[in-house]
């Protein structure tokens, strides 16, 4: 007999590495896409993922077999209160990347921000706004300073999430004037995105602590009757080179890592969280207090993480125009409620 081919691709994708604890909880959006529109408007929005359920929608997608029927989709459910716009910073050009030129803040920012930050005891606005203006023509984007409100939501929280989100559309001067309009108000969902608009949602994944390589990049068990190791590897490299090599399936952490999930559907804006919360309230997460969004799909992270949302980097070219048709929510229990 001739030598069997074996064939033996790598386990584990080695596309995102290394593989270890991100530094915060939140997610950091990396890259802003520029948007044609003749206003102004924030790209991104801050949020809080409860659970998941699912809906019944009138499929709309024309390449679809089921194309007009109605089918169940699963849908993460995403509690969306307004976030305060506390401030805006503008950046110019140099060749190491953005440079932060000029800096703005409300003159009476909310209490709930020194949990977050230590604040002077007052701001000089228009000091501020002038130090700006004079460095308009530098400025290359203006970025909203953020912060989001979890006492509005059911969770046990009281501390803001500070986050910058970029504006787009329209020239650098009406984005200023618009941030100038802004300042010290709230921004809603809806005020940023619509329903059947695609979003790349940011997060940090389910920590899952120190894995072995088995679980962590789903090599193959050895053999029952093997000495020594069964959920391992069988050789950590050859001889030469004598070094370990990096794309060896090792044990260490899994989960908590950053991922951007592109092209997530909204199927529907909602004000009243009671009609989608679904009986005794979501595992881990409770009810849902204000406004919502339904994501196609599911989102990373677990139940009571911050999600980044922002607009489509690369978004579908055969999107449909109109809204989702949903038909059925459904509140059903997880519990058994």
């Amino acid at each position: 007999m001739g030598h069997r081919k074996v064939h033996a691709p790598r386990h584990g994708s080695l596309a995102y590495l290394p593989r270890k604890r991100a530094k915060n909880p939140e997610a950091r959006i990396r890259y802003w896409p520029e948007i044609k529109s003749d206003t102004p408007r924030l790209l991104g929005f801050a949020a809080y993922k409860a659970g998941m359920t699912y809906v019944f929608t009138i499929e709309d997608q024309k390449r679809s077999p089921h194309f007009g029927k109605e089918v169940m989709k699963a849908v993460t459910v995403i509690e969306t209160p307004p976030i305060i716009i506390c401030g805006f910073k503008t950046y110019a050009k140099t060749p190491y990347g953005l440079h932060n030129i000029g800096e703005v803040w409300m003159k009476d920012p909310p209490a709930i921000l020194n949990r977050g930050l230590i604040l002077p005891e007052n701001f000089n606005t228009e000091v501020m706004l002038e130090k700006v203006q004079k460095n308009l023509d530098q400025t290359v984007a203006i970025r909203m300073i953020t912060a989001t409100q979890p006492s509005q939501t059911g969770l046990a929280r009281k501390k803001p999430e500070i986050s910058e989100i970029q504006l787009g559309g329209s020239s650098i001067q009406q984005q200023f004037e618009y941030a100038n309009q802004l300042l010290g108000k709230t921004v809603t969902f809806e005020e940023v995105f619509k329903e059947g608009q695609y979003i790349d949602v940011a997060g940090i994944t389910v920590g899952k602590g120190f894995q072995g390589p088995v679980k962590r990049w789903g090599v193959t068990k050895l053999q029952h009757k093997g000495r020594k190791t069964k959920r391992g590897i069988a050789t950590l490299g050859p001889w030469n080179p004598h070094h370990l090599m990096y794309s060896v399936a090792r044990a260490g952490q899994m989960g908590y890592h950053q991922r951007l999930e592109y092209n997530k559907r909204i199927m529907k804006i909602g004000k009243d969280g009671k009609e989608a919360t679904v009986k005794g309230g979501f595992i881990r997460y409770g009810e849902i207090k204000g406004s919502y969004v339904l994501i196609d799909g599911s989102v990373p992270g677990p139940e009571k993480r911050q999600l980044r949302l922002r607009v489509p980097a690369r978004p579908p070219t055969d999107a449909p125009e109109a809204p989702p048709q949903v038909t059925y929510l459904s509140t059903d229990s997880t519990q058994g409620k």
